[in-house]
Order: structure tokens, then C-alpha cells, then sequence
């Protein structure tokens, strides 16, 4: 059994539903480090013996030993066959009756589970029961002043030009695709072989990758400048090449911080027919619910709007955290931000799908937190430390209808039922990231309301980056994309999404 059999959640916060007698404990608590704990704890003897008589008391009425009927077999003898199976079941009674009564006992804001090897722990036949574990915790410091504070606001009354040049790129995502026969032009789509190597090395081969000729293409692991120049104007055959900076936090090791050659071989490129708006093409990106050029042109001004909102919650938010950690600065174990960097993922992904982004720009983003893993998890965590100590003083708490919103707007962007996308996050185990980034949007609410704004201009970013899912250099990356059902096709406009199947 390894350590992740126990949860710091279950045997640190949650209450006994009956009553038991408290254990006689000795627990000792080494600080190692701002965010990590090594704790040792000792269950006195009597305890043990106490566990392990209630344990044989119950397993004799039933225990089955050869010549015996059931529950007639002598004490002794039961006790002798199932020594082993008993002390193994009461040692683990003990360890989540321990951590519970520790967690009441010691204040221990835990972030993830203690590291038990349960394997290598076993009930002594005298003297106390000795274990100990690391466990890794929130740093404890004083809360910084987050009322007053000066903010600015990006707002912007978006015009009819901006709602037809949005419109432009959600009917691309309902085009067809079709095969140019001449050379590459900005904005295509270039299918190509895609060789990576390192002098005479080859390191990587991803046939028949397709990527959007734009700017900026972003792999897992490997950012590509001035894709756009570089492609623009090859033709099918024609071999184009560049370099390529490894990210730090690549999956492949030997190959990070190091720079590679890329060569592209075009294959086919391709552009898109944008769709007629008839109304047959209104009601499939309506569900029914759009009637009319002018009632599109409106849902797409409405999803403009979410995505300002959006934008104007990340500006506010990082003022707000640039300021109220601008002390912190706590040393965080290389292993916890590992352990943390894909729960991170999880939230950043969240916020932008259920903010109406379409799967390019989410995957070119999640591509670029990839390649700065533990650098932007150091980040993420030192915020919400902060935000979760004001939600904790301020007793902003998280409710079922929290969770019913933010799911319910999830699965309006990818176009699910309410109950699949739920789930999935439940089986994904990322209904902590959804928890976490209900209570940090409350209590950036929270600080918005005792703050001064200034509203400055927001342009509408132009869509110059293109996610690619593969690792340049390759290597072992289990970190994934929670993905909606449309991954590839095309997204629903905000309030068209058919909820007679939620």
C-alpha cells in the first residue's frame, strides 16, 4: 500500500461519525522548511492492546477455525491463526484514528496527502506504536492589508467590426476544409513532417502535423517564433528550417535548456470555405435558439463580452496578487510544485473553457504553461495561499450551487450534458482545482469591492499563436489536457447550448 492510499483530507479535516475513547499520543512536529512538516507520532501500548482485544472480541463470534464450529474455536488459538490479519487491520485503524486525532489536535494546514510508506510500518509487541511521515502544509505568515487597493480595469464597447472579425473566426471553426493547390498563405492550415534533430543526431520525428501558419507555434515543450515568415509562401515538397530553444521543464531531461534544429517538409496545406449563414446553418449553431443574422451577430457580441470579462478578471487578479505577494517569499519544495503543477493546469484550462475560448487558443496556453511548469505552479501557489487565508478569515465558503454554475458553464462551451462533464472532473479527480478557482474568484470579488478602479482601453487580442499537442523533443509527459468533446471542431455560442439531456 503506498502513501496515496491515505488522504490528507480524509484523516487530517473530517470528524469521526461516532464517538471513540481519544488515544494517548506523543506527537512531534520538525518544521522543514516554509511548506513542509516532518511529523512523528507515538500510540501508547495500552492503546494498541485496547484496539487489538475490541478487534479479536469481534472477529470470535464468527471466526471459522478447522474442528470448530463457527464462533467455538478457543481465544488462543483464534488469536494465534489470525495474528498477522488482525495487527494489520488495527494498525491501519490506529493510523487513521492517529492522523484524525492530530489533525484536531495540531493545526496543520495540509496541501496534500502525509507520504506513508504503510508497507514499512508495523505494531510493535511492546512499547509504543511509532510512525512518522512528511506531510507538506501552507506556510504560515501575516495577512497582508487587501483592502483600498488600486486597480485598473481594461473595458472596451465592442464595435460592429470587432463582433464580424469574431464571427469570422467562430464560422472557420464550421468551414470545410479545402486543399490549396499553390503556395502557403498566412492564416493556412501546412501539414508537415516535422523532424527534430541535434547535430547529426535525429532526436524526433511527428509526421503529419498540422499547424496553423501563424506567428507563434507552441509545442509541450518548445516555443517557434516567426512561423508565419518561415512558412509563407512553400510549397507541397518544399523543406523549410529553423531553431528551436528547449524549455527548462521538458519531459526530456538530457535535452533541456538546449537548442534544436527543426526541419519542416509540407506535405499538403489546406484553407477554409467559411459556411453560408442560412437557416439551416443558424439553427445547428443555435440548437434552435437563433433565429437570425442579427440574433448571431448578438451571441457573438455576448461571448465577446464573457471573454472581456474574462480578460478584466485576469488583469485585476494579477494586480491583486502582485501585490499582497510581494513578501512572499517562501522556499517551496521542487516536489510539491511538481505534485502541483498539474493540478494548476487543471484550474488555468477551467477558467479559460469556461470562459467561452475556443480549443486552440486553450491548448497554445496550456502548451505555454507546460514549458514553464514549476516557475508558474510557484506562482499559482503562493496566490492562492494568500487567497485562501482571506476566504478562510472572511468565512467565504464553496456550495453546491457554486459547483452546479461553474460545471453548468463548462459544459455550455463544450457542448455536454451538465452530468457527463460533472463526471468527468469527479473521475478526474479535478473537483479541487474547480474548488479552488470558485473561492479564489470569490475572494478576488471580495477585494473588488473595497477597491479603486481605473478603467483603461482593452484591445481585442488578434489570434497570433497555434498550439501543437506533441512534445518537440519528445519524452514522457503525463500531464494532459482535460479535453471537451469538440477538441478539434467547432465551438457553441453563449445560451444556444440544447439543455434537454442535462
Amino acid at each position: 500500500m503506498s502513501s496515496n492510499d491515505i488522504d490528507a483530507d480524509d484523516v487530517l479535516d473530517v470528524p469521526e461519525t461516532e464517538e471513540k475513547p481519544k488515544l494517548s499520543l506523543e506527537v512531534q512536529i520538525e518544521p522543514r522548511g516554509a511548506c513542509q512538516r516532518h511529523v512523528i507520532i507515538a500510540v501508547s501500548h495500552a492503546d494498541v492492546e485496547r484496539y487489538l482485544k475490541k478487534a479479536f472480541d469481534e472477529l470470535q463470534p464468527k471466526a471459522e477455525v478447522r474442528g470448530f464450529r463457527p464462533g467455538r474455536a478457543p481465544r488462543k488459538l483464534i488469536e494465534s491463526q489470525f495474528k498477522d490479519q488482525i495487527r494489520d487491520q488495527v494498525k491501519n485503524t490506529i493510523l487513521m484514528d492517529a492522523l484524525t486525532q492530530m489533525g484536531d489536535e495540531h493545526e496543520l494546514a495540509a496541501i496534500d496527502e502525509p507520504e506513508l510508506d504503510l508497507a514499512a510500518i508495523s505494531i510493535p509487541d511492546d512499547g509504543p506504536f511509532k510512525f512518522e511521515f512528511d506531510i507538506e502544509v501552507r506556510p504560515d505568515f501575516d495577512v497582508p492589508n487587501w483592502k483600498g487597493l488600486r486597480l485598473s480595469r481594461p473595458v472596451r464597447e465592442f464595435t460592429d467590426t470587432d463582433v464580424e472579425t469574431h464571427l469570422t473566426k467562430i464560422l472557420t471553426s464550421y468551414g470545410t476544409a479545402a486543399v490549396r493547390d499553390g503556395a502557403i498563405e498566412p492564416g493556412d492550415t501546412v501539414i508537415a513532417d516535422v523532424t527534430v534533430r541535434q547535430g547529426d543526431k535525429k532526436i524526433a520525428e511527428h509526421p503529419a502535423t498540422h499547424m496553423k501558419v501563424l506567428p507563434t507555434v507552441i509545442f509541450r515543450d518548445a516555443t517557434i517564433e516567426g512561423f508565419d515568415a518561415l512558412m509563407v509562401g512553400a510549397t507541397r515538397g518544399e523543406k523549410r528550417q529553423t531553431t528551436a530553444a528547449v524549455s527548462e521543464d521538458a519531459a526530456n531531461e538530457p535535452l533541456r535548456g538546449q537548442t534544436v534544429d527543426v526541419e519542416f517538409v509540407v506535405q499538403e496545406i489546406k484553407y477554409v470555405h467559411l459556411p453560408e449563414i442560412t437557416p439551416a446553418f443558424l439553427d445547428e449553431i443555435g440548437h434552435g435558439q437563433i433565429d437570425s443574422e442579427d440574433d448571431l451577430r448578438e451571441a457573438v457580441r455576448g461571448e465577446l463580452q464573457r471573454q472581456l470579462v474574462y480578460r478584466q478578471q485576469q488583469q485585476i487578479r494579477e494586480e491583486i496578487v502582485a501585490t499582497l505577494t510581494r513578501d512572499a517569499n517562501w522556499e517551496l519544495p521542487p516536489e510539491l510544485l511538481r505534485k502541483q503543477a498539474s493540478r494548476e493546469l487543471d484550474r488555468a484550462l477551467m477558467e479559460l473553457r469556461s470562459s467561452g475560448f475556443d480549443e486552440a487558443t486553450i491548448r497554445a496556453h496550456a502548451n505555454q504553461i507546460r514549458q514553464n511548469s514549476l516557475r508558474n505552479t510557484a506562482k499559482a501557489l503562493k496566490e492562492h495561499f494568500v487567497l485562501e487565508r482571506i476566504a478562510e478569515d472572511e468565512k467565504i465558503e464553496v456550495d453546491d450551487d457554486d459547483f452546479e454554475r461553474q460545471i453548468t458553464l463548462i459544459a455550455a462551451q463544450a457542448d455536454e450534458p451538465v452530468r457527463r462533464v460533472r463526471a468527468r472532473l469527479e473521475k478526474r479527480g479535478q473537483m479541487d482545482a474547480l474548488r479552488n478557482q470558485i473561492v479564489e474568484r470569490k475572494v478576488i470579488d471580495l477585494i473588488c469591492r473595497f477597491a479603486e478602479f481605473e478603467d483603461v482601453p482593452y484591445e481585442p487580442e488578434e489570434e497570433t499563436v497555434a498550439g501543437v499537442e506533441s512534445a518537440l523533443v519528445g519524452g514522457h509527459d503525463t500531464s494532459a489536457i482535460p479535453e471537451s468533446k469538440h477538441e478539434e471542431g467547432p465551438q457553441p455560442l453563449p445560451g444556444s447550448t440544447d439543455r434537454s439531456n442535462t
